[in-house]
């Protein structure tokens, strides 16, 4: 059973999503919140497997800076984005928060239920005309020489640890994972930022993605 916490500003979204979302067999609503600090608490509270979030929240604390602090704290929480926004910018900042995924409010119902599923079981989804972006702006930035195949030069540990921190995960669960250190999981994102000349982690996460490494190719 996917345990789900709704966040939206307006009540009677809520309340749709909760009756569609209810009525499924593998997935129960177990929250509520109307803006970003009290979605942090009841991710506290509630500790939910999703988290579906609205982008845009005028009162109180918004959708992207609640995820940053969601999946500082929690970050086995999957978070989906609710925009009504198909535009890259917001697109970007969504990847860059650390959401597992994106998906527009326009979204049919059986579109809303596959996405949650998919971040549900911890990897990403980002609806057709977002992969179509990023895979523009990808090859946009083969062409002005800005990225090239860098990742062959990653050994296959390096490679494991990069999936890991794009997922989410701390360098101490990685550690755990992996049955290293916290301090060669540190040396090995050193290695890799080096190697693929990142600077941070966002930017990590956006290249695992475009390679397909969160289980979402493009």
């Amino acid at each position: 059973m996917t345990s789900i916490l709704l966040v939206d500003d307006h009540a009677v979204v809520r309340t749709g999503l909760k009756m569609l979302l209810n009525d499924l067999s593998d997935m129960e609503v177990v929250g509520e919140a109307s803006e970003g600090e009290e979605a942090i608490k009841k991710v506290e509270e509630l500790q939910p497997r999703v988290v579906l979030m609205d982008l845009s929240m005028p009162h109180g604390k918004d959708g992207l800076s609640a995820t940053v602090e969601i999946k500082k704290r929690w970050p086995e929480v999957q978070i989906l984005i609710l925009t009504m926004h198909d535009d890259e910018e917001y697109l970007f900042r969504v990847i860059q928060a650390g959401a597992s995924g994106c998906i527009l409010k326009s979204a049919l119902h059986h579109e809303l239920i596959h996405a949650i599923s998919v971040v549900a079981e911890g990897s990403a989804y980002l609806y057709p005309t977002a992969t179509k972006k990023l895979m523009e702006d990808y090859l946009e930035r083969m062409k002005s020489g800005k990225d090239s195949d860098t990742y062959s030069l990653l050994t296959d540990r390096e490679k494991e640890v990069l999936t890991l921190i794009a997922k989410g995960f701390s360098n101490k669960e990685i550690g755990e994972k992996l049955v290293i250190s916290v301090k060669t999981v540190e040396n090995h994102k050193s290695n890799i930022m080096e190697k693929l000349k990142l600077k941070t982690r966002p930017e990590l996460v956006e290249y695992a993605l475009k390679k397909g490494l969160l289980g979402y190719g493009i």
